[in-house]
């Protein structure tokens, strides 16, 4: 067969089910392969927008997803997606075409070195050579892509490559599970867990994969562990817990670090320190134990006394055993910070003011979302709002990215989110400045018959930029923009637009938008005065309760 035929057999092998691409000549071969194939192609209107929806069913699924590009501008365009990719352990394979490398009369026209481009931010980055390496490289890419911690592979098929003969069959994958951690560290976590008078338990998002939330629930239930949890470990534990004590949206004096202020030690499970850090260690401080697939990454600020390493899920059940009926952590310990913690998350949440204050619009967001529903962020200061004020109740349902942080994500990552869960209610929530960075993929969202509804919180500004200038004592300067009529321009799409005019209209806009099915975008002024406010203001006037 052709070696073009041979990747797409392998993909197939693989499970793969969609290819995002924005195709270019030198991807032709492949592209008539792909035609006859069970793989689903799904063509974007931006490299970026194709590398983020893979990203994200890597995201959900566990399993690689696959993007497609062709050479120079193209595949530059796919390392932001990679970053994304390798920061937030998501698995992505991405093919990049090339020009001929045996005989080409193009000179160095649009060639980039694209292998040494993606190698710093890719667990794997090769250039097919020879069609007979494609089976083994496919193979080892999916590996390594899907296997912890998950990250980013590229291949590059150049294009005489793709259209030469070959006869090698493939490499069928293969199970894998992963060792969980041995006796000797589980029986010294139980150990210092049930010396100490305080104990707390850190979630991240390492345990947001691999079905990790079934065993972490029923530690907690069994031991009665109060918790709080890293922004992409939101929704492993069930938020509306009586042990849940917050997110940590930021890292250090927040409410959230009244709790961990109180603590003499931290079970940290599934962080590693991509994530912004949830607290500051301190050499003379709290000890931490480290549960993960893999070892800690030591840095200034996380230096884990004790490490268990080994499947997250065995692990935490063999932990809980030695736990189980001892109750290591009294959960009156922290009763009064949960409920301060409570309280604080509930204010503002009626706040009628208009344009929209923060704390409003989560809490409406959070009335019209339904526990299974898929709330999709893309990056600025909103995110911190739902980081903390947002309650999880099942994992994945609020998809943020603490670890690139890029803007553009947002409107893509709902995308694939409502194609994988077609039954739920999926809400991207973006800036104006990050929805604008891909908004061309309303376009495919329409084409592709989605139901999504995009809320854009209009303060035609950079708003995280802006609060972070305002904090450090700068005038207002380069930050602000105009936008184009939202309504008009989802309509120039095929998509319908809204536009919130009164604090009251959001919840059944919000509502209409979904029952009417469609992509729908909502143009929602949005007040951020609150930030300094509440961010700033309040927290360094905060006191503790005892």
């Amino acid at each position: 067969m052709k070696a073009s035929d041979l990747l797409v057999a392998a993909l197939e092998a693989e499970g793969v089910e969609y290819i995002f691409a924005v195709p270019g000549e030198e991807n032709l071969d492949l592209l008539e392969s792909l035609r006859t194939s069970s793989i689903r192609l799904i063509v974007t209107r931006h490299e970026q927008g194709a590398g983020f929806m893979a990203a994200t069913y890597g995201r959900l699924t566990g399993k690689a997803g696959v993007c497609l590009a062709t050479l120079g501008p193209g595949a530059t365009n796919l390392t932001t997606p990679a970053a994304y990719a390798a920061l937030g352990a998501f698995p992505l394979v991405m093919i990049t075409g090339q020009k001929p490398i045996k005989v080409s009369k193009q000179a160095q026209f649009q060639i980039v070195d694209v292998v040494s481009l993606f190698t710093p931010l890719c667990k794997m980055a090769k250039q097919i050579v020879n069609g007979e390496r494609i089976p083994s490289l496919v193979r080892e890419g999916f590996r390594r892509a899907q296997e912890e911690r998950p990250g980013a592979v590229l291949l590059e098929l150049p294009e005489d490559i793709a259209e030469e003969e070959t006869s090698e069959p493939v490499v069928a994958p293969h199970p894998r599970q992963y060792a969980v951690a041995g006796d000797a560290a589980l029986d010294e976590a139980a150990e210092r867990i049930l010396a100490a008078d305080r104990p707390l338990l850190l979630v991240g998002a390492g345990a947001n994969r691999r079905s990790a939330c079934k065993a972490l629930r029923k530690f907690v239930d069994d031991t009665q562990f109060p918790f709080f949890n890293t922004q992409m470990g939101k929704g492993v534990l069930d938020e509306a817990s009586p042990l849940y004590l917050g997110t940590a949206a930021l890292s250090s004096d927040d409410y959230v670090h009244c709790a961990i202020d109180r603590a003499d030690l931290i079970v940290n499970i599934g962080h590693d320190v991509v994530e912004k850090p949830p607290f500051y260690m301190e050499p003379d401080g709290r000890t931490v134990i480290h549960i993960n697939y893999k070892a800690a990454e030591v840095d200034q600020v996380y230096f884990p006394q004790l490490e268990v390493i080994g499947d997250i899920a065995g692990s935490v059940e063999r932990l809980g055993n030695r736990l189980r009926g001892k109750h290591p952590s009294d959960p009156a310990a922290y009763a009064n910070v949960h409920e301060n913690i409570a309280a604080h998350i509930r204010q503002g949440s009626d706040d009628g003011r208009f344009p929209m204050v923060p704390q409003r619009i989560v809490a409406d967001v959070r009335t019209v979302m339904g526990r299974d529903d898929i709330v999709a962020l893309d990056n600025g200061i909103y995110k911190i709002w739902f980081a903390r004020n947002y309650i999880a109740h099942e994992p994945n349902t609020i998809l943020l990215d603490n670890a690139l942080a890029t803007m553009g994500a947002g409107l893509p990552s709902a995308m694939m989110a409502a194609m994988l869960s077609p039954e739920r209610r999926v809400l991207a929530v973006c800036g104006d400045g990050g929805f604008m960075m891909n908004s061309q993929e309303v376009e495919t969202a329409v084409r592709l018959g989605l139901n999504l509804v995009v809320l854009i919180l209009n303060d035609s500004a950079y708003g995280m930029i802006r609060w972070k200038q305002e904090e450090l004592g700068f005038p207002e300067y380069g930050l602000s923009f105009a936008n184009p009529d939202f309504v008009a321009y989802a309509k120039s799409y095929g998509a319908t637009g809204h536009r919130i005019e009164s604090s009251e209209a959001l919840v059944p806009t919000l509502n209409e938008a979904f029952e009417s099915g469609g992509v729908h975008l909502i143009d929602l002024p949005v007040d951020y005065s609150e930030n300094r406010k509440v961010l700033i203001d309040e927290l360094k006037a905060m006191e503790c309760p005892q």
